[in-house]
């Protein structure tokens, strides 16, 4: 069980929602996935399109929590606005907060989000910060109440894996709240990675939203991470420089 704030979710596995061929296709992904919390672009997105074209009506909300997120914000100012505002739309303090501080990279800005993060603990929000793979900037976000850390594996959409374990690594180690990968896994094996490492969770969108099979990719991602989760857990053997026998060589019929 993943436990964030006052909630409980049993899937480890968070999608998105964005650029996804059709709705219906979404929703089977996110079905596919069993996932338990989905993210949505409060700016990119009509909640108030007509029933039957609006986004909502392909969230099954009794099963799947909806984490509204401030993707398009590149100002501390920006972010704070839209997260009020996806508040007030959707009636939840829970929050992905984004501030991009290069738009060709899309990588965050370290101290708009602290910025952000900062006016929005103090105003109630649960804040989950889409981050650097810093070890000291994810502490820093703990430290002033963030309810999760999400540092990136690469940049958003790329599909290029995780290119910093070690980073990773090291903030796991030092988390005091759940630290959930996300930002440019590519594949299920990506994910196995990241649990494997310890991560609490995976958050992705690209990576099911662009294959070529979106639900069928949807269940690897399931699958990658149960197995990266099991495997952490199950305890891997020592890395070794030479080959050891799988059998004992004690008691061998000598001829």
């Amino acid at each position: 069980m993943l436990k964030i704030a006052d909630r409980t979710f049993t899937s480890r596995l968070i999608l998105g929602t964005g650029k996804y061929p059709d709705f219906a296709t979404m929703r089977a992904c996110h079905e596919a996935g069993e996932t338990g919390m989905v993210t949505l672009a409060i700016r990119r997105v009509d909640l108030r399109a007509p029933k039957g074209e609006n986004i909502l009506d392909f969230i099954d909300r009794s099963k799947i929590h909806v984490l509204p997120n401030t993707a398009g914000c590149y100002t501390a100012e920006d972010a704070v606005l839209t997260a009020r505002l996806a508040r007030e739309l959707l009636d939840t303090p829970w929050l992905k907060l984004e501030v991009i501080g290069d738009p060709d990279t899309l990588f965050p800005d370290s101290e708009g989000t602290l910025e952000a993060a900062r006016e929005l603990v103090r105003d109630g929000f649960v804040v989950l910060p889409y981050v650097s793979d810093d070890p000291v900037l994810c502490k820093r976000l703990a430290d002033i109440g963030c309810a999760a850390v999400m540092p990136l594996a690469a940049p958003i959409g790329s599909g290029l894996g995780i290119r910093n374990p070690a980073n990773l690594a090291i903030i796991i180690e030092q988390a005091r709240v759940p630290v959930i990968v996300d930002a440019g896994v590519g594949t299920a094996s990506d994910v196995a990675l990241a649990m494997e490492l310890g991560a609490d969770a995976v958050l992705l969108n690209t990576a099911v939203a662009g294959a070529r099979d979106p639900v069928a990719m949807a269940r690897a991602m399931r699958l990658g991470v149960e197995a990266g989760y099991l495997a952490r857990h199950a305890g891997r053997i020592p890395r070794k420089l030479y080959g050891s026998a799988s059998s004992p060589i004690d008691g061998l019929i000598r001829s």
